[in-house]
C-alpha cells in the first residue's frame, strides 16, 4: 500500500460521548474513507499513531434524510472504523499526545 493512499483513508477522528467510552477498552473510533479496507485502516493507523493494532471493525453510516427549508435533502453517507490497539498501550498518553 502507498503512503499517499495511507494517508488519505483516516477522515478524521470520531468524537461522541460512545466512543470516548470505548477509550478505557483500548478502542479508537475514526471516520474513514468509504472505499478503504480494514487492512488499510489497520496499515493507516500504524503508520500515523504508532501503535500495534489488534482488529479494526468498520460500520457503513447511512445519511439522515434532512428538511432544509421546504426542500428535503440528505446528508451524507460515511464509513465509521473502530479500531481496537494492543493491551501495552496507555492510551492517556497516546490520547494527550493527540489533542
Amino acid at each position: 500500500m502507498k503512503q499517499e493512499r495511507l494517508l488519505q483513508v483516516i477522515q478524521a477522528a470520531h468524537v461522541t460521548e460512545k466512543s470516548s467510552g470505548l477509550g478505557q477498552l483500548n478502542q479508537l473510533v475514526f471516520k474513514v474513507d468509504k472505499t478503504a479496507t480494514k487492512d488499510e485502516i489497520r496499515a493507516a493507523v500504524e503508520l500515523l499513531l504508532e501503535v500495534k493494532v489488534i482488529a479494526v471493525n468498520t460500520v457503513t453510516i447511512k445519511g439522515k434524510a434532512k428538511r432544509f427549508g421546504v426542500r428535503m435533502g440528505r446528508r451524507k453517507d460515511f464509513k465509521k472504523a473502530y479500531v481496537s490497539l494492543d493491551k501495552s498501550v496507555d492510551m492517556e498518553a497516546l490520547l494527550s499526545e493527540q489533542a
